[in-house]
């Protein structure tokens, strides 16, 4: 009996132990839903690998003025809230330029924002789309980035 008391008493522990470490105590449901996150805390994106494209353009001017239209693109899409993240990539040998992560599970909705891309237009980069799933924390990187960027693009 007093062997079944212990396995009792050792079973009982162990699953408040581990609900205890499955629930989260800090758990703010009113950020869940403004961030789009479910159970877990997480969301689906449209995570898109830039790669070189292939226009052939070599007037600097032109290709200038390109990437200055990308980067107020990627400006603009942020401050809708439609683009979560967006950086380059250092020099590689798969001709991967940068990436972009949506705020989007719709490969046809990402299409769409990659279209007002000048660069995307030009054929100076080319998308491949994958839908991601990640920490619905990710949207707010935007606020965070505007309280430490002292210069713009």
């Amino acid at each position: 009996m007093k062997s079944l008391l212990a396995v009792v008493t050792s079973f009982l522990l162990l699953s408040s132990y581990t609900h205890a470490q499955s629930t989260n105590n800090t758990y703010d449901s009113v950020l869940a839903k403004k961030l789009g996150g479910d159970d877990y805390g997480m969301k689906k994106y449209i995570f898109v690998m830039l790669k070189t494209g292939t226009a052939t353009e070599t007037d600097s001017i032109k290709v200038s003025n390109i990437f200055k239209g990308h980067m107020k693109n990627i400006q603009s899409l942020a401050a809708q809230g439609k683009l979560v993240v967006a950086g380059p990539l250092g020099k590689n040998d798969k001709k991967y330029e940068g990436i972009f992560v949506f705020n989007t599970s719709s490969m046809d909705e990402a299409k769409q924002m990659l279209a007002t891309d000048p660069a995307v237009q030009a054929n100076f980069l080319e998308a491949d789309m994958f839908l991601w799933y990640c920490s619905a924390a990710l949207m707010e990187i935007n606020n965070i980035h505007n309280k430490i960027q002292k210069k713009s693009f």
